[in-house]
């Protein structure tokens, strides 16, 4: 259900991430426009729009109909007074601190009716983003989401020292009406929530194939056809205490001693690296990845979320 007092949602960038989200909000009817920074961008941002509405509408998830009404939600710009009035602004910028306070600049020049700036970068502190305001520190916070945004429910949202909670709670109730999960975290830390879970897997992972205790395949395996389902429907925290704590304590007080402890990247990642195999990008990294794999790979990780839809497209 649309939030009252969100009107307008701007959208700088025209990426994968930006054209992403800017279908998400359509669907669930707030007018949204993206701001791209020249004309080959804002087509490659409509065009990106149409492909992610197309395959709704292939897994029957969409009308084309629906998918009509949508799309005149949607607008492109490349003058930010056209977003003047925008109540909610997302920056998908590249990961660069320079040009997004170039972009933070520009707002404060031309926009006067936000109630939260939100950045969807994976990297940078909420502090550090604030640096490129003057006026508006308070507004200024991170939004984290997962690709593709318009399926995947989870958004990390991440204040910086300045953010009051009123826009961060504004900002999770408008990403609620969207039908997200968003979470906001109590302190910016690097790597934020989610990627501090991803990457200390990797870590163990990766130590299990340099110690030669198993293959990379079969540890993949083991993650896919063990655990990893089940986390998708219940909590790890749940998980831990429908268990029993004292059974998890007894097998930590075993286990974790063994675990690795490394603060730099597996050798497994860097050899590769070194290499140049750098995975889907070069044809070949812990895996070959001819052309038919990867369409497979994509097919499959794309799945999953599709059981997730969720949006209220407007009628």
């Amino acid at each position: 259900m649309k939030l009252d007092g969100i009107n307008h949602v701007a959208i700088i960038g025209t990426g994968m991430i930006g054209s992403s989200q800017a279908a998400l909000f359509t669907g669930n009817g707030y007018k949204t426009t993206m701001y791209a920074i020249n004309s080959e961008e804002e087509e490659k941002g409509i065009r990106q729009y149409q492909q992610f509405y197309d395959v709704l509408i292939e897994k029957q998830l969409v009308t084309e109909a629906q998918r009509d009404r949508c799309a005149g939600y949607l607008h492109t710009t490349r003058d930010y007074t056209d977003i003047a009035d925008a109540d909610i602004i997302i920056e998908c910028v590249p990961e660069d601190l320079e040009m997004k306070h170039s972009v933070y600049k520009e707002i404060e020049k031309h926009c006067t009716n936000f109630k939260a700036v939100a950045s969807t970068t994976s990297a940078k502190s909420a502090d550090d983003l604030a640096k490129g305001f003057t006026k508006h520190k308070d507004k200024i916070m991170v939004a984290h989401p997962f690709y593709p945004p318009h399926l995947i429910l989870f958004v990390e949202i991440v204040k910086g020292a300045h953010t009051t909670d009123k826009a961060a709670e504004t900002l999770k109730a408008f990403l609620e009406s969207c039908g997200r999960k968003p979470i906001i975290a109590n302190k910016s830390v690097p790597g934020f929530v989610a990627n501090r879970l991803q990457h200390a897997l990797v870590r163990e992972a990766a130590y299990m194939v340099d110690q030669g205790i198993a293959a990379a395949e079969d540890v993949d395996k083991a993650l896919m056809y063990s655990f990893a389902p089940r986390y998708s429907v219940v909590g790890l925290f749940q998980h831990q205490d429908a268990a029993g704590l004292d059974l998890v304590k007894s097998i930590q007080d075993y286990l974790l001693p063994d675990l690795s402890r490394a603060t730099t990247t597996p050798d497994l990642i860097t050899k590769h690296f070194e290499k140049g195999e750098l995975g889907m990008k070069t044809g070949k990294g812990i895996y070959d990845w001819p052309e038919e794999k990867q369409r497979e790979f994509h097919e499959k990780a794309a799945a999953p979320y599709f059981g997730f839809f969720n949006w209220e497209i407007p009628e």
